[in-house]
């Protein structure tokens, strides 16, 4: 009986193990989970005095003095002022760009405007015609080799004649420095 007993026992054993494994497959086997270990509480400590000097100087600490109070509204002050400068000069500027964008589409149309009233007023003159009238009518002729004197002008841009050319061709000599 007592045989029957301890393979009873063993059957039970073994059935309830059974239970908690599972198979695994592969050639590995994990390793089983770990829990760790429960710290123990701490146990709060009990509060410490305080001295009577230290919590009057903890408390000097977050007060703040009327002075400190002034300054600081200052400087909140002069911090929106400055902001509120930039926010003009950024505006200031922005205008500006537009409208330099807008003189400069004007410029570009104007611009437009007269090369397109230079070609017409170009394509309008006929120069045959001229050349006719001023032969014809008005007793024009071309030069001859003997008409034309050449001379050197003081400014590249035009001479205007208030008598006449020199036969030389100079019409202005600076002085000489070297006497």
């Amino acid at each position: 009986m007592a045989a029957r007993r301890q393979a009873s026992g063993y059957r039970q054993a073994y059935n309830k193990s059974s239970y908690r494994q599972a198979y695994v497959y592969g050639n590995t086997v994990p390793k089983p989970e770990v829990l760790p270990k429960r710290r123990p509480e701490a146990q709060p400590e009990s509060p410490k005095r305080i001295s009577r000097q230290v919590r009057r100087n903890r408390k000097r600490a977050m007060n703040t003095s009327p002075a400190y109070t002034i300054f600081l509204a200052a400087a909140a002050i002069c911090a929106v002022l400055i902001c509120v400068a930039y926010l003009k000069l950024q505006s200031d500027m922005v205008s500006r760009s537009e409208n330099i964008s807008a003189l400069q589409e004007e410029l570009a149309d104007l611009t437009e405007e007269n090369d397109t009233a230079y070609n017409a007023a170009e394509d309008s003159v006929n120069l045959e015609e001229i050349r006719d009238k001023a032969m014809n009518e008005m007793g024009m002729v071309y030069a001859s080799q003997g008409n034309v004197i050449e001379y050197k002008s003081p400014t590249s841009d035009y001479v205007k004649q208030y008598s006449d050319i020199p036969s030389d061709g100079v019409l202005a000599k600076s002085k000489d420095v070297t006497d």
